[in-house]
């Protein structure tokens, strides 16, 4: 499942350091994709002062209403083709909403490809998936809630919450804060790095608590650049939440996050190999070569950094409610949207990371904000809102294998948020908590 952003068929990287990598969008070499000049993330509205506490979470949302029938998106369904014809990836399909009423149209999806190559069923948007890191989001969302509550502080020592457990090798709990955790600055390796999961298929039943994996990752020698992604962070960080509220971190995400949303079709499943309800199936090539498939896997190595099951529908549905405000307050949305650049080896030329989001160029001008993972067995999913409060979630059951496929994943994104974008006089949604 890949837990950091690059795919080793893509760029000549060993084992899943590649796969794993793909928690995140795998990534192709900066110099394959058109260079963007690095910014700082757009300034935030004004918003009207906040409460010290954060304000209860949003009731569950109505069930959606129906959609107006859309005009065809030639450009769209060209870019999904070239996926699953050139690049034969097995399956793709995206989900686009306007939040914006002055336009055209308010949803539409496009897909390519094939659900399930045993029955021949065509993609489709309702269909559920392995979300990958995407699940990063929900993480990072409850700290910052729990920020807002005054209840941690981002700038706090991870020693304060989690005393002597990172402590070792070179690695000082006392000198990482919470912050540089979800920003993926703290210098710690990815427990994915180790050798074993050069043989991901191996471990595909297995258990693994957060504990005995960070522990594995302080094994590993420091990695070099200023940032590097390492789900390693986004595990402490949900040992964080456990320290603070006293519950699992996956219970505090369902109670202020999936439940709140009415996300039916977003569930942990812990130690379950299948997936709940209707779902595409996700196929990976084998160590033998052959394409096989990866739908029944345990994903507990990803835990809240990456093992979430949910819909194009649902992630769709987080992303708006989030940069809406009714998440958090406005203090702790602009701090999620405080970047840094991100190593372009590792996403893409012009990406910048906050605090569990990445911010990535349009070609239409502006930025979209979201997150993107992929599993090993094949799955991955992105979630982003741009310019207008368009929002885009894409689903794929098969891993971009060569540097092409990977750009042409990208202009997928790309141009679902650029063709017949909505109107500019509607900025992107953001306000406080309601």
């Amino acid at each position: 499942m890949a837990l950091f952003p690059l795919n080793s068929t893509t760029c000549g990287r060993a084992g899943v350091a590649a796969l794993l990598a793909a928690l995140v969008v795998p990534a192709a070499p900066a110099a394959a994709l058109p260079a963007a000049a690095p910014q700082a993330a757009a300034p935030l509205p004004a918003a009207a002062p906040q409460a010290a506490a954060a304000p209860q979470p949003a009731a569950p949302q109505p069930a959606a209403r129906p959609h107006p029938v859309c005009e065809p998106h030639a450009e769209l369904r060209q870019a999904l083709r070239a996926l699953t014809g050139r690049d034969r990836i097995t399956g793709a399909v995206v989900l686009v909403k306007n939040t914006n009423v002055a336009a055209p149209c308010e949803s539409w999806t496009e897909g390519a490809g094939t659900a399930d190559l045993s029955s021949g069923r065509p993609m489709n948007a309702t269909d559920r998936l392995r979300a990958g890191s995407v699940t990063k989001t929900f993480t990072a969302t409850v700290v910052l809630q729990l920020a807002a509550e005054h209840r941690l502080a981002l700038d706090a020592p991870v020693d304060r919450y989690l005393p002597g457990l990172v402590r070792r090798n070179g690695y000082d709990g006392r000198h990482i804060t919470v912050r540089q955790l979800l920003r993926h600055t703290s210098g710690l390796p990815d427990y994915l790095d180790a050798p074993e999961w050069e043989h991901f298929e191996r471990l595909r039943y297995r258990h693994f608590e957060p504990r005995e994996l960070v522990a594995r990752a302080l094994d590993l020698p420091r990695p070099s650049g200023a940032w590097h992604y390492a789900t390693t962070n986004y595990l402490l960080a949900g040992m964080i939440i456990r320290e603070v509220t006293g519950h699992a971190p996956e219970a505090e995400i369902t109670r202020r996050v999936i439940r709140p949303l009415g996300l039916r079709d977003t569930y942990w499943p812990g130690d379950e190999i299948r997936i709940r309800g209707p779902h595409s199936r996700s196929y990976f090539t084998a160590e033998d070569g052959r394409l096989t498939d990866g739908t029944a896997w345990n994903t507990t190595f990803g835990g809240v950094g990456g093992a979430l099951v949910s819909s194009p529908d649902d992630l769709s549905r987080f992303i708006s409610a989030l940069f809406g405000g009714r998440l958090l307050p406005a203090a702790q949305l602009a701090e999620m949207r405080r970047t840094v650049a991100a190593d372009p080896d590792r996403l893409w030329p012009g990406a910048r990371y906050g605090l569990g989001l990445i911010s990535s160029p349009l070609r239409c001008g502006g930025r979209w904000w979201g997150h993107a993972g992929t599993v090993p067995g094949g799955h991955r999913a992105l979630t982003a809102v741009g310019p207008g409060g368009r929002t885009v979630a894409v689903a794929l059951n098969e891993v971009p294998a060569t540097l092409q496929a990977e750009q042409d994943f990208l202009d997928v994104v790309q141009t679902a948020f650029c063709e017949d974008p909505p109107s500019r006089a509607t900025p992107p949604i953001e306000g406080k908590r309601q």
